[in-house]
């Protein structure tokens, strides 16, 4: 028989109304009452309703996660941020739920409506490159939903969380320029992303710095994911001097310039130095294991998710988490042939 919320303050001997202001961390209980009715939880095996949590207030306790439909909706790294926006949920008793929206297709806005309305989401986190849709965030606020952003390009007054993109790029084209390299190629992310932008700009500064021309043909784009890593590489693989390194913008494409490479028997590092942008599982699954910049993509999920929270509690107004990035050296580059 399921244990009810009435149970909880029949066995503790507060109210209803109490039970339900511990389960939404309200700072108006005392801490005796709260410890002892957190304790009655426990033993008594209580898994609070969504119906019961509402007693205190008209809130769903539900937070939706959006990505672009445009995307790989299979990308690693959405698999990724998801699971951390789920482990913060969970850590604060909030369902959540995945909603895929087609920024491009005509019925963007009023889908934002329906799943508004029809959801009574409190609050939402946003993926690139949603973060920054101009009309996807007026309507939040129009509706007076929070939101939290994962890597937005405009940072001022945003909460969530973001990494340095641009200098991370830019250490790891220094580290092939390191080894030698001077035909250093760039496999483009989808042209709106903040991240293909800033890992461009990273690029172009190191390439720079070292007092290196970036040549426009060795700048190509690809769309995050694995087939159109295929596509730049073969683009790049017929130039007359084909590039000695490739700098993809995410793992996936780096993952099929790989196998373009080893299409025409190019051999990986000694031929070619290929590395790519997240750390996602798949580049210590290639062969050799691809070098990369570590984007903590759950961490940052999660982090989104608990800045969310935070001002949905009313513990605060949230801000924007900076998180650090590593370069991750692996078998993939080495030095220059010749």
């Amino acid at each position: 028989m399921r244990v009810r919320l009435e149970d909880v303050a029949r066995a503790t001997g507060v109210s209803q109304k109490t039970v339900s202001r511990v389960l939404n961390e309200e700072p108006s209980v005392k801490d005796a009452t709260r410890q002892k009715v957190l304790a009655a939880m426990e033993a008594m095996n209580y898994r609070p309703s969504p119906a019961a949590r509402g007693l205190a207030g008209s809130r769903s306790f539900l937070v939706a996660m959006l990505y672009d439909n445009n995307d790989n909706p299979a990308s690693t790294y959405l698999a990724e941020i998801q699971d951390g926006v789920l482990d913060a949920c969970e850590a604060r008793r909030y369902s959540m739920m995945v909603c895929p929206l087609r920024m491009r297709g005509q019925d963007f806005i009023r889908r934002i409506d329906a799943l508004v309305t029809d959801h009574h989401i409190d609050g939402v986190v946003l993926t690139p490159p949603l973060t920054d849709n101009r009309k996807l965030l007026a309507r939040l606020q129009e509706h007076g939903v929070a939101h939290a952003c994962i890597s937005p390009v405009r940072r001022k007054g945003v909460i969530g969380v973001g990494m340095d993109e641009q200098q991370a790029a830019s250490d790891l084209v220094a580290h092939l320029i390191g080894l030698g390299h001077r035909r250093i190629a760039h496999v483009l992310g989808i042209a709106d992303h903040g991240a293909s932008r800033w890992r461009l700009a990273g690029y172009e500064a190191a390439m720079a710095a070292a007092g290196l021309a970036c040549d426009p043909k060795y700048i190509v784009q690809g769309g995050f994911t694995f087939g159109s890593g295929v596509v730049a590489a073969r683009q790049l693989f017929a130039l007359k001097r084909r590039p000695t390194a490739i700098f993809a913008a995410n793992d996936d494409m780096a993952a099929g310039v790989m196998w373009a490479a080893n299409e025409i028997g190019l051999k990986v590092p000694r031929d070619l130095s290929v590395c790519g942008f997240d750390d996602t599982p798949m580049a210590t699954q290639l062969w050799p294991t691809l070098t990369t910049v570590r984007q903590p993509s759950r961490e940052m999920g999660r982090l989104a998710a608990e800045q969310l929270l935070e001002q949905l509690r009313g513990r605060g107004t949230g801000r924007l988490v900076q998180i650090p990035y590593e370069l991750q050296l692996r078998g993939s580059t080495a030095a220059a042939p010749g």
